[in-house]
């Protein structure tokens, strides 16, 4: 992911979370945080169709924030991004991955635990937006 990336990214983010972040916070991400790691997939047409932020952090690998664009769900690409992820942590020495999710996001949930996440805690009244709970996932690499 790079600054000029970041018009597509954020349409991603704002169709796809209440709270979508800004477009200083994925600037923060790509320019100043030396633990992070942003990526974007783009289709046969160069358009970006799903992007993540990630942290490699103590041999975790923290998953922030992956989207895919509404009109490509359903497609591989989230599960694809999810796999290139957690091959990259292994890569850097990373033992786990981690990351939350809302308990109402059934698809995602559905990936995580096909990719072999496990709920391992819950956060009470975690999203500002609606005060619910995230699950927190975790897989060993």
């Amino acid at each position: 992911m790079r600054p000029e990336d970041l018009p597509e990214v954020m349409a991603i983010e704002k169709q796809t979370f209440p709270v979508p972040w800004t477009r200083q916070n994925f600037l923060h991400e790509i320019r100043d945080n030396p633990f992070s790691s942003n990526w974007v997939v783009r289709s046969e047409a160069g358009e970006i169709v799903a992007y993540a932020n990630v942290w490699v952090v103590d041999r975790e690998l923290r998953i922030n924030n992956i989207a895919v664009r509404e009109a490509s769900r359903r497609q591989g690409h989230g599960a694809g991004l999810m796999i290139h992820l957690m091959e990259l942590g292994r890569g850097k020495g990373c033992e786990c991955a981690s990351l939350e999710v809302r308990p109402s996001n059934l698809p995602a949930l559905k990936l995580y635990e096909k990719l072999g996440f496990r709920v391992v805690a819950r956060r009470k009244g975690y999203y500002s937006d609606s005060r619910e709970d995230a699950l927190v996932m975790r897989a060993h690499l």
